[in-house]
Order: structure tokens, then sequence, then C-alpha cells
């Protein structure tokens, strides 16, 4: 069962942006829930140059068949050009919490 879900990852450049992006994905279903840590540093390379930028981190637990429409979401109402997206499969976890986000993903 845990094989049929995915945590996804995305930063933004605000606790406002953080929390609309959480709100618009689970009340559209695309995920379950969404957690928002920060603010957290960032420091990566952007047009040739190291910056350093307060950011905020937001984590969101869905099922496998929601994965792209995530993933599809989070890039078409993000403010940044090229948005962080990163999926990481989730390979086990409590069969409870597991059902709760199938059932909170669907459409």
């Amino acid at each position: 069962m845990a094989t049929d879900f995915y945590q996804v990852v995305t930063t933004t450049d605000s606790a406002a942006d953080a929390d609309a992006l959480a709100s618009a994905i689970v009340d559209s279903r695309l995920g379950a829930c969404a957690h928002i840590v920060g603010p957290i540093t960032s420091v990566y390379r952007w047009d040739g140059k190291v910056v350093r930028d307060q950011e905020w981190r937001l984590v969101v637990k869905t099922a496998a068949d929601r994965l792209d429409a995530l993933i599809a979401h989070i890039k078409a109402n993000h403010s940044y050009d090229v948005p962080m997206v990163i999926a990481t499969e989730i390979v086990a976890g409590s069969d409870d919490y597991l059902s709760w986000v199938r059932e909170e993903t669907r459409p």
C-alpha cells in the first residue's frame, strides 16, 4: 500500500504564498495535507551568482494517481520562474494514515 503515495516538496518566497499554495492544493484534493516550514535559508546559484534567500518549505502528502496533477498545479500557480518540485516515494507508513491520504485526495 505504501508505494502508492508520495511526499512532494517545494519552496516559496513568503509565508503568504506558501499558505495560498497549500490551501489551494488541499481544497482541490491534490494533496491530503501540506506542512509549511519556515522561514528557512536557501543558498543556490541563479543568473551566475550565489544567492541566499529566506524561503518557506511546503511538504505535501498525496496519492500516486494525483502526483502528476499536483506537480502541474504547483508549476502553474507558483510565483517562481523555475519552482523546485521534488517528489519522493513513501515506502512505509501507518496504514490508517495512508488510507486517510487516499480518501482525502479523491476528486
